[in-house]
């Protein structure tokens, strides 16, 4: 069954870390990322720009859409990257989130199986 984990990333806190501390997290994600590829877990997945970078559509009843710059939120967290993993059930998505190495938040979810198919949303 596929997921999607869903890093959420701390800005501030990653921009007050030393380039030290950084490097040696992103050499950890790495170590991580390539262990679960290699073994056929991660399937997909990218980093995000941050949040800075977004440009938003915002559909508005009877009007047209406008477009904005920023994130949708204003928030000092957001989505730094995303890995769709193909494992057995959902502990074994949360037991890939629960080794992801910067620790923090990791929101799994659940890809719908039959796009075409009826979804309850």
């Amino acid at each position: 069954m596929k997921y999607m984990l869903m890093f959420v990333d701390d800005q501030e806190a990653f921009n007050a870390m030393t380039p030290e501390v950084q490097g040696r997290m992103f050499q950890q994600i790495g170590e991580w990322w390539g262990k679960h590829a290699s073994e056929g877990r991660i399937v997909g997945g990218e980093q995000l720009q941050p949040p800075n970078t977004a440009t938003t559509v915002r559909h508005r009843e009877g009007g047209d859409p406008v477009v904005t710059d920023g994130p949708f939120l204003e928030a000092k967290e957001g989505i730094g990257g995303f890995a769709i993993v193909d494992v057995p059930d959902l502990d074994g998505a949360l037991d890939l989130a629960r080794t992801w190495p910067p620790g923090g938040i990791v929101e799994v979810r659940p890809l719908v199986s039959d796009p075409g198919g009826d979804h309850d949303h």
